[in-house]
Formats: C-alpha cells, structure tokens, sequence
C-alpha cells in the first residue's frame, strides 16, 4: 500500500488525457525516485501557468497577455477567421505553417445530449467578434465527427445570408496513405470533397 501522499500524487496524475493508474504510479515514482529537480521545475512551471495563462480577450487562445501573439501580430491576414474547437487544434494548424490568418477558438463542440449548447463553447462570442471585425472568409476547421459537424452546421446556418466566405476544411485520405487501408468514412469524405484538376 502506497503512503498517503504518494498515493494523492498518483490520483492527481490520473487526471491527464490517456493516463491510467499503472501510468501515473510510474511516473510518481520517477519523479520521486529519479527526477526530483525535475518535479520541482514541473511544481513551480504549473503553479504559475496555473495563476498567470488565461484566454485572449479576441481568439480565446490560452495566453498570459490580454491578446495573444497571434491576434496582436500585424502580419495576420485579419479578413480570414478560422474557427477551432480547441487550443490544441489551433497549435496543430500552426504547426502546418500554411495557414496565416486569424483564429477563434470555440470551448469543444454543441452535444445536446450533454447539455452542451451554444452559450457553454462560446458562439455568442464569435457572432459579437464577427460583427465587429471585417472579415471576409470564415474557415470552420472542427473535428470531422458528429459533434464537429453539428457545431460547424450550425454556425454556418447562422451567418446564412450575411455576405460571409464560409468554408470547412477538407477531410479525407491521409498524405502517404494507401487506400485499402482507409475507412469507409474517410473515403466518403473525400469522395464528396474532391476537387476538379486544371
């Protein structure tokens, strides 16, 4: 039986994504065990993101500044929005380095059957963002499941008829990916999205 203490430092660490308690024993220990410099490090680092990290009074990125260096870059193409479910997909997209417009991130995805509507992942924030900024093409780049494409519908059913570039981004068969291993709805996907060559 593990000591009180460690056994509170083995629970908390079951709250991260994907960990379970075998996962979280391990890792307890090597920072006990192993690393205690580096669990000090880790100690302080997320105390004071915990205290300082907020979310960008534009995009809703996670920032420690009023607006995120995104929002505040000159740079950005301002007339483009692309709307995201989460601060993880905004970095993804950055990562890409292909994309350099600007961003609103949404807090998940609408899920009526868990009580989750427009008001609980900010859409009346983006409707207000939306009218005062000029922006000339929205991109809806939420998760191609059920709840990724009733939320990107649904915004699009709002801005019907407001003169607004709506699009959403392709999905489909992975870059180096072979066919016979794809699933049936990946290929749906991109089937209804292909595009004309030139």
């Amino acid at each position: 039986m593990h000591s009180p203490l460690l056994e509170q430092l083995i629970q908390s660490l079951r709250c991260l994504p994907g960990v379970g308690p075998k996962s979280a024993q391990r890792m307890a220990i090597y920072l006990l065990e192993r690393n205690r410099t580096g669990a000090a490090r880790l100690s302080e680092t997320l105390a004071t993101a915990l205290d300082n990290i907020g979310r960008c009074e534009q995009c809703r990125a996670l920032t420690e500044e009023v607006r995120c260096r995104i929002c505040s870059n000159p740079a950005r193409n301002s007339s483009i929005l692309c709307v995201v479910g989460s601060p993880a997909d905004l970095y993804a997209i950055e990562q890409a380095g292909s994309y350099q417009g600007l961003y609103f991130v949404l807090s998940g995805h609408l899920s009526p059957i868990d009580g989750i509507g427009p008001d609980e992942i900010g859409i009346n924030e983006l409707m207000a963002l939306l009218r005062d900024k000029p922006v000339e093409e929205l991109i809806l780049a939420n998760n191609p499941t059920v709840e990724g494409d009733a939320t990107a519908y649904y915004i699009a059913g709002l801005l019907k008829g407001q003169g607004l570039v709506i699009s959403r981004i392709a999905h489909g068969v992975p870059v180096g990916g072979e066919l016979e291993y794809v699933d049936g709805g990946t290929l749906s996907h991109a089937f209804n999205g292909r595009q004309l060559l030139r």
